[in-house]
């Protein structure tokens, strides 16, 4: 039996299928997804959602849907689902679902009588085309199969409604048709790999309803165009493969190109086999060959800050060396840009941020760790060290080496660090000051540039580099430890914030860390009793004033609770990483048992994947992103930690 299948009680069960999404991505920033009944929740649902550049940064839907009937005798049976205002269901086509399954490529199969017909769905990588087979696994009598396609041309971010302006007009190609509803748009080929016909009958789908907008107190109603449907007949054991581009296909390679890409999809058999997989899809080609990290979908873009946090664990826990050097490349391409104050040429968004050229020091240094600090010191230490210095100086904008030693920096007026949040313009955590994961990085970092000097031979650098870290150890001690054994969160001049948050257990599982074993220990002791939930570290404990663990509602009210409690999964990483490192051996039978609840999500919120984060109180729901590189990436260096200890 498939690790990821799904049968037929809960398919046709829509409060439980229809919560559960599904990803395909072609690692060009192009993606499909849809829930795994193919009923639409979101705006940013959609059978085919690509990038269009010439219009704006956004990714756009084309091809919402593609509604597939089954036609014997004259009667026809349509496999499609959509939701309609006063929560109507229409076609109701999941009846007929006997089952899905994700193991290698998203396959529904349906039972109609006696017909059963299986759909396989590919984004292939690389190109703006989707693939899909259907497949008459069975029938007793002839069967015609009906399409009908769902145009949208519109923004993820926006609706699109019935109007005059739409153009209708379209070109018959080989084997089906070409059309663009507005200008600056591509054509929208839709094809099959045989002979079918197009019968024009334009209409619009008014009403269509996204549930998921609803539940996030946005608009949620648009109205989907539909110029036609393609009728085929199908015999029994036969394929057709349908493809939806922006180019004209060759029809003849559809099948062939169809089972190439499928062969070359990995199986998602097991929990660690989901994760590479996910992995995979937040990698990003754009056309002049520089790669990115994409933060989550659908509607994050490649962060620098989160680009950082998640490479490692992406790459290099799954032995993937080469697209790290790839990523970081364009990545520091990005950094030497904005240190040098030259216009950006890649997109790397929130380059500006403080504390991301330490997060990308950090990132070098677990590159160090996989293969050797010597080959680092080559490669990055030029890098490293000009960071280094372009702090030091005081170049950066918004971080100040104090006379202490530790770095400073202002998020009074705007969020500077992770815990990004705003309400009315202004951070919901308004952290600024010494800030206690900014200064655990900038210590860590260098230690790190001073053994990466000594690596080239620099021994004037370490030596500079060192003096540094011992001011900074001082210092950090004195302003974060406090008298009840945590850290805290930041401090501006009188003001010391006395939240529990997780921010503090950085400096206790870094490499280079100012505090004792003791020091540490009492850190993962608040951390295990306040902060740790079966999805991850809190945002705050639920001691602390002001915890809202519920990240629920209106677009305001979310905003409130987004690092006010709720849990996240990518802090867990480097929980595990101090609990190692301090426990050893003693405390893999306990992380293993935590991983169980990272396992369970392989099954809800979207299938094979982590979402952005989780409410902190049971039943601990999965809410935000579909899908987040950074939780990913942890999870996978726990894992990758966890082995390590092992054997």
């Amino acid at each position: 039996m498939s690790y990821l299948k799904f049968e037929k009680a809960l398919m046709t069960n829509l409060q439980e299928s229809l919560p559960k999404e599904i990803l395909r991505t072609n690692r060009s920033g192009a993606y499909s997804c849809s829930s795994i009944v193919d009923c639409n929740t979101r705006k940013y649902h959609g059978l085919f959602v690509i990038p269009v550049p010439e219009l704006d940064d956004e990714n756009h839907v084309l091809l919402s849907s593609l509604d597939c009937s089954v036609i014997q005798h004259g009667a026809a049976f349509n496999l499609g689902l959509h939701k309609y205002q006063g929560n109507n269901y229409s076609p109701m086509g999941h009846k007929y679902i006997q089952s899905f399954d994700c193991d290698k490529v998203p396959t529904t199969t349906y039972r109609v009588g006696g017909v059963i017909l299986r759909k396989e769905v590919v984004f292939q990588h690389h190109e703006n085309r989707l693939l899909i087979r259907y497949t008459l696994d069975d029938a007793h009598s002839a069967t015609t199969l009906q399409f009908r396609p769902f145009l949208a041309f519109r923004s993820v971010r926006q609706f699109t409604h019935e109007n005059s302006v739409a153009n209708k007009d379209y070109t018959e190609v080989e084997n089906g048709i070409r059309t663009c509803m507005y200008p600056g748009y591509p054509d929208l080929y839709m094809q099959f790999s045989r002979k079918v016909k197009f019968v024009f009958q334009p209409d619009w789908y008014r009403g269509i309803e996204y549930p998921k907008e609803q539940e996030r107190g946005y608009a949620s109603n648009e109205d989907l165009y539909v110029p036609g449907y393609f009728e085929v007949p199908i015999r029994k054991g036969e394929s057709i493969v349908f493809a939806a581009s922006t180019t004209e296909n060759k029809v003849r390679t559809l099948k062939p190109l169809f089972q190439q890409e499928l062969d070359e999809r990995a199986p998602r058999d097991n929990f660690f086999h989901c994760l590479i997989n996910a992995a995979h899809q937040f990698h990003v080609e754009d056309k002049n060959g520089e790669k990115y990290i994409l933060a989550g979908y659908p509607w994050f873009k490649a962060r620098a800050r989160d680009t950082f946090i998640a490479l490692p664990g992406l790459t290099l826990s799954i032995e993937e060396t080469e697209f790290f050097e790839a990523v970081m490349k364009t990545a520091e391409k990005g950094l030497r840009e904005f240190m040098e104050e030259k216009p950006l040429t890649v997109k790397l968004y929130e380059l500006n941020q403080p504390d991301v050229p330490l997060w990308a020091i950090w990132c070098i240094q677990q590159y160090a760790k996989e293969e050797g600090e010597e080959r680092c010191a080559k490669k990055y230490g030029q890098l490293v060290w000009d960071i280094l210095s372009y702090i030091s100086d005081g170049k950066h904008p918004n971080l100040l080496v104090a006379d202490n030693g530790l770095v400073k920096t202002d998020g009074s007026e705007r969020a500077v660090t992770w815990m990004n949040s705003t309400a009315n313009g202004r951070p919901v955590v308004p952290r600024t000051g010494y800030i206690v994961e900014f200064n655990a990085l900038w210590y860590n970092a260098l230690c790190f540039g001073a053994k990466l000097a000594q690596e080239a031979h620099h021994d004037d650098i370490a030596d500079i580099l060192n003096q540094k870290a011992g001011k900074a150890k001082d210092a950090f001690l004195a302003t974060f430890v406090n008298k009840f054994g945590y850290l805290f969160d930041y401090v501006d001049g009188d003001k010391q914030d006395w939240s529990v948050r997780p921010n503090m257990i950085f400096p206790a599982a870094f490499d280079y860390s100012p505090l004792s074993q003791e020091q540490k220990k009492n850190i993962i002791d608040i951390c295990t009793k306040e902060l740790l939930t079966p999805k991850g570290l809190r945002s705050l404990s639920p001691k602390s004033s002001g915890y809202n663990p519920m990240y629920v509602g209106p677009q305001a009210q979310r905003d409130y609770a987004y690092h006010q409690g709720t849990a996240w999964p990518w802090l867990f990483g480097f929980y595990v990483e101090a609990c190692l490192k301090l426990y050893k051996r003693t405390r893999l039978s306990f992380i293993e048992r935590q991983m169980v609840g990272y396992e369970d999500e392989m099954f809800c919120h979207c299938v094979g994947t982590l979402p952005e984060l989780f409410d902190g109180n049971p039943p601990f729901h999965g809410r935000g992103a579909i899908s987040f590189a950074a939780n990913v990436a942890e999870i996978l260096r726990a894992l990758e930690q966890l082995e390590k200890y092992k054997y």
